[in-house]
């Protein structure tokens, strides 16, 4: 028959053990609610010398001063931003995103871990990280981001004595673009066209300005011209009759996991599907 000491031995054993039960799983709950959050990134193409955004989302917290956002550039050895307990900390930040990185304060709360990137350098082309850090937990997503040059096209007719010349003019394109011009009458029949392009160099030895010129045009007939290169596509339609010209203009983004949309219409329904905007003159 066991003492009463060893009763009472076993009895404290045996809290003591549950004790350390309670608490292992209160410690387990408390490691448990650190989890891994959702983070997702996506952007566009950015325009050199323009603003571009990074864009970035996370699992929103209702804590301001428990959210914390990196970024951060493959090959680069200090950060490209860092935004923690309400501010920026750019401490650690590369010198060559000083002064043009910035987050959007006002909806970190609601989620948007997006980076305002601005004056776009050929060279911020990369992989990029975005890392958030928030009461919930941590994650990160990786965007590849590419830059390059895109404008919007014109067009004009020249008049001459040898004739009625179209003009596809667009300012800023790198890499250098293909141009392509299609056309046709009003009844639908495609039209014979012939047209020259030049590419000059713009003073900052990067982006070409492009001049293409249609020839011999004729009125009753809708002309469309496509200039493309691999990160945007910019569309400019222009309808001549004999008494005025009408013109319609889009520029689409080329995505790395949606190639822009392309029609195989003829140019004479090009101008159902341009809803950026509509120019009479």
């Amino acid at each position: 028959m066991a003492s009463q000491g060893q009763v009472i031995f076993w009895s404290m054993t045996t809290v003591i053990v549950i004790l350390a039960a309670v608490i292992a799983l209160i410690i387990g709950f408390g490691v448990s609610g650190k989890h891994s959050i959702s983070v997702t990134a996506l952007t566009s193409p950015g325009n050199i010398g323009q603003r571009s955004v990074l864009g970035c989302s996370f699992e929103p917290d209702i804590r301001m001063d428990s959210i914390a956002i990196q970024w951060a550039k493959e090959g680069v050895a200090g950060l490209v931003h860092e935004f923690k307990e309400g501010k920026d900390h750019l401490q650690e930040q590369d010198p060559s995103f000083q002064g043009r990185t910035a987050v959007f304060v006002d909806q970190v709360i609601g989620g948007n871990a997006s980076l305002e990137l601005r004056d776009v350098q050929l060279s911020d082309a990369g992989t990029y990280q975005c890392s958030v850090t928030t009461a919930r937990g941590s994650g990160a997503a990786v965007l590849r981001y590419r830059t390059g040059a895109f404008s919007m096209p014109v067009m004009q007719v020249e008049h001459s004595s040898h004739g009625e010349t179209l003009q596809c003019k667009a300012p800023h394109w790198f890499p250098r673009p293909a141009v392509h011009w299609m056309a046709c009458g009003d009844t639908g029949e495609h039209l014979p066209h012939a047209a020259n392009t030049s590419y000059q160099l713009n003073p900052e030895n990067i982006t070409v300005k492009v001049v293409s010129l249609l020839h011999n045009i004729t009125a009753n007939a809708t002309y469309t011209c496509v200039i493309e290169n691999s990160i945007a596509k910019a569309v400019v339609n222009i309808r001549v009759t004999d008494f005025s010209t009408t013109k319609a203009t889009n520029l689409q983004l080329v995505n790395l996991n949606a190639e822009s949309v392309s029609s195989s219409l003829p140019a004479c329904h090009w101008m159902l599907l341009l809803p950026l905007y509509l120019l009479s003159i």
